[in-house]
């Protein structure tokens, strides 16, 4: 009604004088049909103001526990403070529209000389300036609870390398028979006694010719059956198999369509005494099908450009994991020049280039440095502090998150001389963290439930191999959520983040999240 009512300023020019009155009479008379425009015209006593105003607080706390409830059913790119921020202007802005066209009726109602509306008028100012310190009011109470944390849903689709991306063969499912598994061509232990070893040979060049070996370390090696049928994967996947069948009817991985011949295999007698049995292993092996590389290079936003980090995502490039981010241009009011925004390019390196070093400009991930910290690294306390930078770095063998963070002035939206006003910040607890166990988890992209975040602060997790049944040990878990992290419309940052989302009995994702710049502070407000 208030839209509509406000739409008639365009067409005032050409109404007549008797329509043109039959407005403002409408605007300024109460009706019990109007309610948004009897708070102004009413004179209203300090009790009704007391209610109303517990009554809006009330109103808004019962949004930010419903958000609270439902958060991960919102598709939404702000986070809940934002949001409130953003409803708040929406109801000011309806609240304006009324107070605009009272003030307009009455004038008009005056110079027709039906009045002089004076008692009217400063009524209305009053009520409409006790109203908006009102809504302030509330809104600062809400908004310096509500969170600041963004991240990203699962899609209705999982695409791959458009909405996620792998660590491909870091620990993967491989069959060797234990005859190949020691320098002696023995078969005088079991499978379960190699835990950490290397292919010896090719004993009679049997499966072992017939599939491409591991070059690299063989570890948590197991006895299933001695009758077995391999299904090998086509020789461009990232895949070793699709399934393994075993006699008693047990299988690894799901049963599909097999492109090639399978392998029929069964375990023989060495001697009297001895069989040789085949051992599901997992290969910890580099090479040109394992992408296992983490970028350790910072990553800045151009500070000289007065340009701020507004969004981060992960990236695969040149077989490297980057954390890429999003600047723009830092505005007064800790506002971003949406025409500035874009998406810096990351470090174009390769890991076997002349000048790049593992250790310093890239982390390899292996069976004993395979771990990632899930860190909140973020400023609360500090009001004058943005994200400029992020990057990883290497703690106690973890894949570790650090954030620089720079002075600004938020009135004038301007860095203060951030090449030296400018700090890194990590959480370096490497003693008290929690570990996350991923164990026996199938590809997170069956999963037709969609993830919810399931990391807390200062725990980690170890990228590990899917589960050997439902999927023969071929993918390393969790995935890569490599969609963008940023606000719709973008905004300043108080905090980066990495965290672990799935559901139960999947492998889940790792992905960032960002803390927008907390407003509450800069909002104007009356004490209560």
């Amino acid at each position: 009604m208030i839209t509509d009512s406000f739409k008639y300023f365009g067409l005032m020019e050409k109404m007549e004088v008797e329509t043109l009155m039959l407005f403002t009479e409408a605007k300024s008379q109460p009706s019990n049909k109007m309610n948004a425009f009897n708070q102004f015209l009413h004179g209203v006593e300090c009790d009704r103001f007391d209610k109303e105003c517990k009554n809006m607080k009330k109103d808004l706390n019962s949004l930010s526990n419903i958000y609270k409830l439902r958060v991960r059913k919102w598709c939404t790119q702000k986070s809940p403070q934002q949001i409130f921020y953003s409803m708040y202007k929406d109801i000011a802005l309806a609240q304006l529209k009324v107070y605009i066209l009272i003030e307009y009726s009455m004038t008009i109602q005056m110079v027709s000389g039906n009045g002089n509306f004076i008692t009217e008028r400063n009524t209305v100012r009053h009520n409409y300036d006790e109203i908006t310190k009102i809504a302030l009011s509330s809104l600062r109470n809400v908004t310096e609870k509500a969170d600041r944390f963004l991240w990203r849903f699962d899609p209705s689709t999982h695409v791959p390398r458009v909405t996620y991306d792998e660590v491909t063969r870091l620990l993967q499912g491989y069959m060797e028979n234990e005859v190949d598994l020691n320098t002696d061509e023995s078969c005088r232990q079991t499978c379960n006694d190699y835990q950490n070893t290397t292919r010896s040979g090719c004993f009679e060049q049997k499966f072992c010719s017939q599939q491409p070996q591991c070059s690299g370390r063989i570890h948590n090696c197991q006895f299933i059956d001695s009758v077995l049928s391999v299904c090998q994967s086509p020789e461009n996947s990232f895949r070793r198999y699709e399934y393994i069948d075993y006699s008693e009817g047990r299988r690894l991985g799901e049963k599909v369509y097999c492109e090639r011949p399978t392998n029929k295999l069964e375990s023989w007698n060495s001697f009297i005494f001895y069989k040789c049995n085949y051992c599901f292993c997992v290969c910890d092996e580099q090479g040109p099908k394992s992408d296992r590389y983490f970028n350790l290079r910072e990553t800045l936003s151009d500070v000289k450009a007065n340009k701020v980090v507004t969004g981060v995502r992960f990236v695969k490039e040149n077989r490297i994991l980057h954390l890429q981010i999003q600047q723009g241009e830092l505005l007064p009011g800790g506002l971003i020049d949406n025409s500035t925004v874009d998406w810096e390019e990351v470090s174009n390196y390769k890991i076997d280039d002349p000048s790049v070093r593992e250790g310093v400009d890239y982390h390899t991930l292996s069976y004993q440095r395979r771990s990632i910290d899930l860190d909140d690294v973020r400023i609360d306390d500090d009001k004058t502090l943005v994200v400029t930078g992020v990057g990883f770095q290497v703690l106690d063998g973890h894949l570790n998150l650090k954030v620089r963070f720079s002075k600004f002035d938020f009135v004038e939206g301007q860095l203060i001389d951030p090449e030296v006003n400018s700090v890194w910040l990590a959480n370096d607890n490497i003693y008290e963290r929690q570990k996350l166990n991923l164990d026996g988890l199938d590809m997170p992209i069956r999963s037709e439930i969609k993830s919810k975040p399931l990391s807390q602060d200062t725990q980690y997790l170890e990228f590990t191999n899917s589960d050997i049944y439902k999927d023969a040990s071929q993918s390393t878990i969790p995935f890569i959520d490599i969609q963008d992290v940023a606000s719709i419309p973008p905004v300043a940052l108080s905090g980066v983040g990495i965290y672990y989302k799935g559901v139960q009995g999947y492998g889940g994702f790792v992905a960032p999240k960002i803390f927008s710049y907390d407003i509450s502070p800069h909002l104007p407000w009356i004490n209560n």
